[in-house]
């Protein structure tokens, strides 16, 4: 009981103060008493999910507390803090003054290196994990070290183990492992639209690809739906989340919650009812124009998301790159995207403090810049407007960049599809 208070004072203080978000009042907890975390997961019912990857780790939790919740109440931090202390502030926020936590199961998005963390405190029943990109190189070093941390994650999970099996390094993991390994896939026609990281820089495939015995996959994606098979039965719906990557992210979901015993029929009701996490494929409607916000942090992600601009056909695209601690300050990265595509499509702008940066960028790839403009809203008030009504701005941002911009299309839109 004594730390539910203590950090339900820290989290009052803090929206005294005016701030979001519950880190902070983890945090506190997380020093003062340290055995809170693991006292409190082992009442669960159901156990814990811990998901992590290089990229889809937020959308693919939502995704998974989604379906979840259609049967259990569901414990997940969905503030954006994927450290331990922001499970701690989850715990503590879900939790009464007398310290009862309301749920039945607990869904966690934890960064690869704090995850770790977190198995060091305690054991997940079932770890979901989705691939490994390069990514912050400057935190986690080469993606063999950061495959390393991953299978750490897998080796303390008692139940279960969610493992990409189009991603070899991921694949790896399922030797060595107490858990059932539990596959996911995409069909082989889609290869194309998930590189592995060293398809990304010219090599030769590591992918372990096998054509059965995978509890879910992603047989077809595109502008007439996503089919996703669970097992033997198949369905072909909308998926609001825009984008392949997105697809993907829904299929490892769907093998996840195969595991808690759920039918297919429940696990598809879920999926079809998840909207976008924060940022990624949430679409707003600004004076008749449809804006949709991709957000964008390294090589991997940006690739598949731009694939995804092909099957939107926007009329417009935005690039907005920040380089703020929590983006990275190196963003030589974007050199290692290929931007050929958007040559002679739609008219592209950029924006955010590296808005000159992505200019130069693009005209080595033959792509024609319009405005460049450090300014975030002022630079997405001139893409609205050159936007003919009816058709869609698609916006790349970087995650500090995407906070100002949510917050200028909350206040401008008349309708937010996500």
């Amino acid at each position: 009981m004594l730390p539910v208070v203590t950090g339900k004072l820290a989290l009052g203080a803090l929206r005294l103060l005016g701030r979001s978000g519950n880190a902070l009042p983890g945090l506190v907890v997380e020093r003062l008493f340290p055995r809170y975390l693991a006292r409190t997961l082992a009442a669960l019912p159901h156990g814990v999910v811990v998901v992590s990857g290089t990229n889809g780790k937020t959308t693919t939790t939502k995704m998974l507390a989604a379906i979840l919740s259609e049967r259990f109440r569901v414990l997940t931090n969905d503030t954006g803090s994927n450290f331990v202390r922001g499970t701690i502030g989850a715990a503590i926020s879900s939790s009464s003054w007398a310290g009862r936590l309301d749920a039945d199961v607990a869904v966690f998005e934890l960064d690869e290196a704090h995850a770790v963390r977190f198995v060091e405190r305690y054991r997940p029943e079932r770890v979901l994990l989705l691939n490994v990109m390069r990514d912050q190189l400057d935190r986690f070093g080469e993606i063999d070290h950061t495959a390393r941390l991953l299978r750490t994650v897998a080796e303390h999970a008692t139940v279960a183990v969610g493992l990409n099996r189009d991603d070899a390094r991921i694949a790896a993991i399922a030797d060595g492992i107490e858990a059932e390994p539990v596959w996911y896939q995409v069909a082989d026609d889609l290869r194309h639209l998930f590189p592995t990281d060293e398809e990304l820089y010219g090599g030769a495939s590591r992918a372990a690809r096998a054509s059965d015995g995978a509890s879910a996959e992603l047989v077809a994606w595109g502008t007439e739906g996503t089919t996703i098979r669970i097992g033997n039965e198949q369905q072909t719906f909308p998926l609001r989340a825009s984008g392949a990557h997105n697809a993907q992210n829904a299929t490892a979901a769907a093998a996840m919650a195969a595991t808690f015993d759920l039918s297919p029929d429940v696990i598809f009701a879920g999926l079809r009812a998840v909207e976008p996490a924060f940022g990624r494929g949430q679409s707003f409607v600004v004076d008749g124009r449809d804006v949709s916000l991709h957000l964008v942090k390294n090589p991997a992600g940006f690739r598949q998301s731009l694939a995804a601009a092909r099957v939107e056909d926007p009329s417009r695209i935005c690039i907005v790159i920040n380089d703020d601690d929590a983006d990275g300050r190196d963003v030589s990265w974007l050199w290692d995207v290929d931007f050929t595509g958007l040559d002679g499509g739609a008219p592209v702008s950029t924006a955010g403090t590296r808005a000159a940066d992505m200019a130069v960028r693009l005209r080595y790839d033959g792509v024609e810049v319009g405005h460049v403009d450090p300014a975030l809203a002022p630079a997405i008030d001139r893409a609205i407007a050159a936007t003919a009504t009816g058709e869609r701005l698609l916006v790349f941002s970087t995650y500090t960049a995407m906070w100002g911009l949510h917050r200028h299309l909350v206040a401008r839109a008349k309708e937010v599809r996500a």
